[in-house]
């Protein structure tokens, strides 16, 4: 027996065959007051994100395209392997690309599964367009696409919309900590620029 099996052991015989589970208060918003891809809600989701120091941009479905091409032009971009997303010359991670070969792209593209404007949060969950986790950790920058009907108020409704069995990851900016004198430092555990491009209104996703 390990620590781990002796200490989860004491527990269980501590709580018995059928411990007591106290109720839990949800006196907290389930839900907020604009519906998913509200121009009241792209317009908090930039806030928060601009001010967690991402870089947003806002454009029309029929601009994506080009949108892309013109913010990772001169880049050496990765998109993963099941993607519709891409610029041109893109690499594919099909074969996965090593952790040394990601660390040398200038960026990662990807989409996101869905995106929280009260919190600037953006949440993947190794979808198609998203990929493996190690695709949106190693490379520099990551430009995250999000279609507005993506974009909901609270973390509830958030969480509602993602399936707790696929590997998820949320990201709120860059990646950042400070010390205990509050020196921030980015790019320490992930992407240290996140560009944001939020698509059209709502029902204008593929």
């Amino acid at each position: 027996m390990n620590a781990r099996d002796e200490i989860l052991g004491r527990i269980r015989t501590a709580l018995g065959p059928c411990p007591a589970v106290p109720p839990v208060p949800r006196d907290y918003h389930l839900t907020g007051r604009y519906a998913p891809g509200a121009p009241e809600l792209l317009r908090l989701l930039t806030d928060r994100l601009e001010d967690y120091r991402a870089a947003v941009h806002a454009c029309a479905p029929d601009a994506l395209a080009a949108t892309l091409a013109d913010l990772t032009r001169g880049w050496r971009v990765v998109v993963p392997a099941g993607s519709d997303l891409a610029v041109p010359g893109a690499l594919r991670d099909d074969p996965p690309l090593g952790n040394a070969e990601l660390d040398r792209v200038d960026a990662v593209l990807t989409g996101c599964a869905a995106a929280c404007a009260d919190t600037g949060t953006i949440a993947l969950d190794a979808g198609p367009r998203q990929g493996r986790r190690a695709l949106t950790l190693i490379p520099d920058r990551h430009v995250c696409v999000v279609y507005a009907d993506q974009v909901v108020q609270t973390v509830p409704e958030l969480i509602r919309r993602l399936d707790p069995g696929r590997p998820l990851t949320l990201v709120s900016g860059p990646s950042a900590t400070s010390d205990i004198e509050l020196s921030r430092v980015e790019g320490v555990h992930g992407p240290r620029t996140l560009i944001v491009v939020i698509v059209g209104g709502p029902g204008t996703r593929p």
